[in-house]
C-alpha cells in the first residue's frame, strides 16, 4: 500500500518536495525537458525511429516528473497503492538511461556544424545544437537525482534505491537493447543453441521485471517467503543463464563453421544480420558483468520485515542494526509495509 497520510490538521501541501535538494533537481528536469523537445518540435525537427524514440523519451520523462512533483507537493503519493520510494527511485534510473540515451542519439543523427540546405538552413542547426545541450542537461538533471537518492551504507530505504534495485532497471533497460537488436534481420533462429540464448534473455528480463514490479507495487514485504533470498537466489540463476549465452552466441555467430568471424562485405550497413548479431553479443557481455555486480551487492543488503506496523518494534529493529550493519546498506519498502 501507499505511504501513510499526515494525521488531520496537518498541512496540506508539501513545501519540501520542491524546496529540498531533490525536489529543485525535479523542477530543473522539468524545465530543461521542456526546453529541449520544445525546440525539437518548434525548428529543430525529427524523423524516422530515431527522432521519434528521442522526442518519446523526453516527452515520457517529462510527463511522470509533473506527475512525481505534483503528487509529492501535494501529498496525495500517500493515497497510491504502491511503494512511492521505490517507485520514484526506479523512475529516476529509468529517466536518467532514457535520456542518456537520446542525448547521443540526437546529436549523433541530427547535429551539424554546418547548415542543412533550406528551407531549414542555419535556423534549424542552432535550434538543433541548443536541443542537444539541454538534453544533455536533462541527462544530467537525472542523474543527479539518483545520486541524491541512492541509499547510503548504515541507511534504511527503499529497495530500489540501493545499487542492486538500480541495477535491475539497467538489466531489463539492456534487455530491450538486446531485443530491439535480436528483432533486427538478426537470425537468431537458424540454430536452437541462439533461440536458447533468446529464451535466457526473456527469462531474465522477465524476472526482472517481475522483481522491480514486486518492489514498486509494495508486495515484497507481504509474500509468505523471504523476498531477499529469493531474489539472490534468482539472481544468481541469471548470471548462469548469461554466462551460457555470453558462450553459445559468439560461437553460433561468429565461428566460421556457422558464421562469420568479420562483417561481409556484401551486406549492407543498416541492415545486415552480422551488426545485429555483434550488438547482441556486445550487450550480452555487458549485461552478463551487471548481472555479476547485482549479485555482488546483493550480498551486502538486508530486508527489514514489518517496520511499519509497530513503531516501537521499529525503533528497537533501527538501533538494533544500526549498530549491528553499520558498513552495510539496508533498504525496507515501508509504504509497502504500512
Amino acid at each position: 500500500m501507499g505511504s501513510t497520510m499526515d494525521p488531520p490538521g496537518g498541512p496540506y501541501l508539501n513545501l519540501g518536495a520542491v524546496t529540498s535538494p531533490v525536489g529543485t533537481t525535479r523542477l530543473l528536469q522539468l524545465a530543461f525537458g521542456c526546453a529541449t523537445f520544445s525546440l525539437v518540435a518548434h525548428r529543430g525537427g525529427f524523423d524516422a525511429a530515431y527522432g521519434t524514440f528521442c522526442m518519446s523519451a523526453w516527452c515520457f520523462c517529462f510527463a511522470l516528473t509533473g506527475l512525481v512533483v505534483a503528487f509529492e507537493f501535494t501529498r496525495l503519493h500517500g493515497c497510491l497503492r504502491l511503494s512511492w520510494g521505490n517507485f520514484t527511485a526506479a523512475f529516476a534510473m529509468l529517466a536518467t538511461l532514457l535520456s542518456a540515451t537520446a542525448a547521443i542519439v540526437y546529436p549523433l543523427y541530427f547535429t551539424r556544424l554546418e547548415c542543412p540546405p533550406e528551407p531549414e538552413g542555419c535556423t534549424a542547426r542552432d535550434f538543433r545544437l541548443a536541443a542537444s545541450v539541454f538534453a544533455a542537461l536533462v541527462f544530467v538533471t537525472y542523474a543527479t537525482e539518483v545520486v541524491l537518492t541512492r541509499a547510503r551504507p548504515g541507511q534504511v530505504t527503499s529497495y530500489m534505491a540501493t545499487v542492486s534495485g538500480l541495477l535491475k532497471i539497467v538489466q531489463a533497460f539492456v534487455a530491450c537493447i538486446i531485443f530491439g537488436a535480436l528483432v533486427q534481420e538478426s537470425r537468431y533462429g537458424r540454430f536452437v543453441a541462439t533461440q536458447w540464448c533468446v529464451a535466457v534473455y526473456s527469462v531474465c528480463f522477465i524476472g526482472t521485471v517481475v522483481v522491480v514490479g514486486m518492489s514498486v507495487t509494495g508486495r515484497a514485504g507481504t509474500l509468505g517467503f523471504p523476498f531477499d533470498r529469493v531474489v539472490v537466489v534468482y539472481t544468481f540463476l541469471a548470471v548462469m543463464l548469461y554466462l551460457s549465452a555470453a558462450v553459445v552466441w559468439p560461437v553460433f555467430c561468429f565461428d566460421p563453421k556457422y558464421g562469420s568471424p568479420s562483417r561481409p562485405s556484401g551486406c549492407p550497413q543498416g541492415s545486415c544480420p552480422w551488426d545485429s548479431q555483434l550488438v547482441v553479443a556486445i550487450f550480452t557481455y555487458v549485461n552478463f558483468l551487471f548481472y555479476v555486480a547485482d549479485l555482488a551487492y546483493s550480498q551486502r543488503i538486508r530486508f527489514v520485515p514489518t517496520l511499519g506496523s509497530w513503531p516501537g518494534m521499529k525503533r528497537k529493529w533501527i538501533s538494533f542494526l544500526d549498530k549491528r550493519m553499520q558498513k552495510e546498506p539496508l533498504h525496507i519498502d515501508k509504504e509497502g509495509q504500512s
